[in-house]
């Protein structure tokens, strides 16, 4: 069976950077299991996984566009240290859950100066081309009820 929309498809991978630096990676663990068609994973990487069988093995980059995305100036901003109602200690690299432009999501803090603190709310890895090394371990029709949910259900679900 090769990978199409509505199929249950389970991949191990290794993402790096053009740097070079290991990003994620399944090696050593259970294999990312996804709903093809129903973007549960980047575009891009849907986009080359398709037509693919059990075996297939390949290397692959996806652009930030198809990725997660070019950065947002719009997604970065400076708000007072009085927004972090309840927390004492603020510092670079936290995260928060908050309102964002496009509903809820997380900021990253990325300065502090004085009582302004600069959050991004750009995902991570926004800008960044990504590379993943890619193996297909299974392939399979999917259930009705994980169509109509809209994710794969069972071991190895990333819902």
């Amino acid at each position: 069976m090769q990978v199409a929309d509505n199929t249950a498809v389970s991949i191990h991978y290794t993402l790096t950077n053009d740097q070079g630096e290991v990003l994620d990676s399944s090696d050593g663990g259970d294999a990312l299991v996804y709903l093809h068609g129903s973007g549960n994973i980047i575009s891009g990487l849907e986009a080359a996984l398709l037509g693919k069988k059990v075996g297939d093995k390949f290397n692959v980059r996806i652009e930030p566009e198809d990725a997660y995305g070019v950065i947002s100036e719009d997604m970065v901003q400076v708000i007072s240290k009085d927004m972090f109602e309840g927390v004492d200690h603020i510092e670079v690299g936290m995260q928060f859950h908050a309102d964002v432009s496009h509903g809820p999501g997380i900021v990253t803090v990325v300065n502090i100066d004085g009582d302004n603190v600069t959050i991004d709310g750009n995902h991570p890895l926004a800008g960044e081309a990504l590379t993943f090394d890619v193996e297909i371990v299974e392939v399979r029709a999917a259930t009705k009820e994980e169509l109509d949910h809209g994710h794969i259900h069972g071991a190895g679900c990333h819902h």
